[in-house]
């Protein structure tokens, strides 16, 4: 073997070691902020659900009617399913905003948050 050959293989663990180094630096600081990142989702959907509850129920229904319009034209024209599922996420909003309403045994103690 030549010292060619010997160094072409060092360099490229080299390099593969290099690149673990910094896959696991990005996965620390990705693992460090996850819990910020889940209470802030969950406060923004804290606070969404709030507003929709707060609507009237016409509205929600508009609301409700246009996002399933919305998702239906998505999923005709091919788009990705979680493109699809997330414009569908305002209708599940106002459908049980709507239910909860028209459902007079649910009451404030026994929802489930």
């Amino acid at each position: 073997m030549t010292a060619d050959t010997t160094t072409l293989p060092r360099k490229a663990t080299d390099q593969v070691r290099q690149a673990v180094d910094t896959v696991a630096g990005v996965a620390g600081e990705v693992s460090a902020r996850l819990p910020e990142a889940a209470t802030t989702t969950r406060d923004a959907f804290e606070e969404a659900n709030r507003l929709v509850r707060a609507r009237s129920d016409e509205s929600l229904k508009v609301v409700a009617a246009a996002s399933i319009g919305l998702a239906s034209g998505l999923f005709l024209g091919g788009a990705p399913r979680v493109l699809v599922i997330a414009a569908l996420v305002p209708a599940g909003l106002a459908g049980t905003a709507l239910m909860e309403r028209m459902d007079g045994s649910v009451t404030r103690a026994n929802k489930v948050r």
